[in-house]
């Protein structure tokens, strides 16, 4: 997809992108980034996110830029203005709210405004400073037709102001403040971004709960819970124990597998090849003729207990993980 004022063609699998001579700004060294954005960064919900980036242009005119970022569930970006750190490098921020996955990179342009605003104030010549007044009045009637359908009010303003300053004595006029400073922050709303820049990639951040960071773990075989001599426990008794666990201060439960168990080729106690009768298995073991990874072993409960167990959590302040085991037992439903 080609961007903003950038022709692309993909013929042959050959991209021959081609850039627009009056894209002025370069925009390099964007950080963060892992492996040049081969993998995402990660956050929390909640975190900020500090994007910065070498960016400058040819001449001596001003640029400006912004981090551009969106969740990828959202279909338009939102902006955040980078501001200069020194030696060409810009810093701008933006907070992830929500789980998953955004979106961001960084787009800069020549800030025609800026420029003719820094500029006025070098000019001593008032031959010069007429010509300058011209300009910029240009400048500032662009902006107003830019903000005409947002802010119709502040375009008229804008219009106002052009031909005040064309009216102006260049021989009098206080070249620091030619517009009053409101009315500058309106023109910087709406600058001339046609011939933008963008980085040449976007970037990703996956988002996680806040306990992806960090978290104390417990892990426990609801087996081992049997209140009865020869019979183990099961969901139902391990939603007793939640209490204990939440005194002791940890965050998450973290269960084994807790699917049924495959019989063909079972392993005995301590890793023997042979199982005897009433030998439960691996857990790891996944998969016999009660189901697979969607189904709970039926000697440890059902879904509903498995329903039950996560309220329970839930309600002291746990959460619950589950192991995830990529492999079958040979007589996995999935299989056969």
């Amino acid at each position: 997809m080609s961007r903003r004022g950038e022709a692309s063609d993909d013929r042959a699998g050959v991209n021959t992108r081609v850039r627009d001579g009056r894209q002025r700004a370069v925009i390099e060294d964007v950080a963060p980034q892992v492996d040049c954005g081969r993998f995402p960064i990660k956050r929390v919900v909640g975190e900020q996110v500090v994007v910065e980036a070498d960016v400058f242009a040819d001449g001596h005119d001003s640029v400006r830029c912004v981090v551009r970022y969106r969740h990828e569930d959202d279909a338009t970006w939102q902006e955040q203005e980078m501001r200069p750190i020194g030696n060409d490098r810009w810093r701008g921020r933006f907070e992830v709210g929500r789980l998953g996955r955004y979106r961001y990179t960084v787009a800069a342009w020549v800030d025609h405004y800026a420029t003719w605003r820094r500029e006025l104030a070098r000019r001593v010549d008032p031959a010069d400073i007429a010509v300058a007044i011209e300009v910029g009045a240009r400048l500032v009637e662009d902006a107003a037709e830019r903000a005409l359908a947002a802010e119709p009010a502040q375009a008229t303003r804008l219009r106002a102001a052009a031909a005040a300053l064309r009216q102006s004595d260049a021989s009098a006029l206080h070249r620091d403040a030619p517009m009053e400073p409101e009315l500058d922050a309106v023109v910087a709303r709406y600058p001339d971004r046609r011939f933008e820049s963008h980085f040449d990639r976007e970037l990703a951040v996956v988002v996680d709960a806040t306990l992806a960071r960090f978290g104390a773990w417990y892990e426990i075989f609801p087996r081992s819970l049997g209140s009865t001599d020869g019979q183990h426990g099961t969901i139902r008794d391990l939603i007793s124990y939640l209490p204990q666990v939440a005194a002791l201060g940890f965050d998450v439960l973290y269960l084994p597998p807790i699917h049924p168990i495959g019989r063909l080729r079972r392993k005995g106690p301590n890793n023997a090849l042979v199982a005897g009768p009433g030998d439960p298995g691996s857990p790891w073991a996944i998969g016999a003729s009660e189901g697979g990874h969607l189904a709970v072993h039926p000697a440890l409960g059902s879904l509903e207990d498995l329903d039950a167990l996560v309220d329970g959590a839930r309600r002291l302040g746990l959460a619950l993980a589950l192991d995830i085991a990529f492999q079958c037992a040979p007589d996995h439903p999935y299989v056969t």
